[in-house]
């Protein structure tokens, strides 16, 4: 076991922990001394992947116990969160990892196939963070991490499904991070890139070599400490780690008589234009940042429309 406990007797639930980035976060979570939930499709058979990350925690000097959870499915939720504070009386983390791959160009994809990835990915975070909500808010403390993409963030060919839920998170996140900040419930994502089930069949195998999942959990880690940011969505991938940002441009101001489409696409290059660009609080930013432009454009005579 690590020399530097993070997460002594901290609960933690890792879903989809089975295999590959689940496996690892919950070791990692392990490592800093929290006792696990160990989440995955089909745990309580016998020589499961959960039941044998269950037993590589326990040789480490851990503490778990696995959970068979369809995180579509609330009530086996709600069933795995009880069964938690049953046994250690509270839970502090929530690891919202669970997902699966569909990939097609939208052209092929089926709606069946676009809706199954929206309901493990979305509505599985959904399920899982409402089933701690409360309790976190009741013992004032939680941590909880939503497990976001570049493909959502950035977009990527073939994963129209994926990137949409990936991005619904992301907006789950920002909106759950302001509502949770006054219990100490703080909620970031993370953008991991690593080799996986999910991930095999797309990288050279030199990539996937450098990209093994170990190297994303320290960036969960430092998503759940006691310290840990809120709002934050952190990247991390073959030993780098960096922050994306949702930003807002300085963007221009139309006088009435200027407001048609005509002006706009003419400036478009100005509204683009990200010197002095900023990241809004809450959203309530964009109408103050507009009304703003407004009023300083009304102080300096221009007048406005009755």
């Amino acid at each position: 076991m690590t020399t530097t406990k993070l997460l002594q007797d901290k609960v933690a639930i890792v879903t989809g922990a089975g295999r590959g980035l689940g496996r690892a976060h919950a070791l990692e979570l392990a490592r800093h001394g929290a006792r696990v939930v160990v989440s995955d499709i089909g745990a309580g058979k016998p020589g499961s992947p959960a039941e044998a990350v269950v037993k590589a925690i326990e040789a480490l000097g851990g503490t778990a116990f696995a959970c068979d959870v369809d995180v579509t499915n609330p009530s086996q939720v709600e069933q795995m969160v009880k069964a938690a504070v049953g046994r250690w009386g509270r839970v502090d983390i929530l690891v919202n990892n669970a997902g699966i791959l569909r990939d097609k160009s939208f052209a092929k994809m089926s709606l069946e196939d676009f809706r199954l990835v929206m309901e493990v990915h979305v509505m599985g975070a959904v399920h899982c963070t409402h089933a701690v909500w409360n309790l976190m808010r009741e013992q004032q403390y939680g941590r909880i991490v939503m497990t976001t993409s570049s493909s959502g963030l950035y977009g990527n060919f073939g994963q129209a499904n994926y990137g949409a839920a990936k991005m619904a998170l992301v907006g789950l996140m920002q909106t759950l991070a302001l509502e949770g900040e006054k219990y100490n419930v703080r909620v970031n994502c993370l953008a991991p890139t690593a080799a996986t089930a999910m991930t095999e069949e797309l990288l050279t195998a030199e990539d996937l070599a450098m990209l093994e999942p170990g190297a994303v959990s320290p960036g969960l880690v430092a998503l759940v400490a006691e310290d840990a940011p809120t709002r934050m969505t952190l990247l991390a991938g073959a030993g780098g780690y960096e922050k994306a940002n949702i930003t807002m441009t300085q963007g221009i101001f139309l006088a009435p008589d200027e407001r048609h489409a005509e002006a706009l696409i003419a400036r478009l290059d100005e509204v683009a234009d990200r010197e002095g660009e900023s990241v809004p609080a809450t959203g309530f930013d964009q109408l103050r940042h507009e009304v703003a432009k407004a009023r300083a454009m009304q102080a300096r005579g221009l007048r406005q429309p009755a």
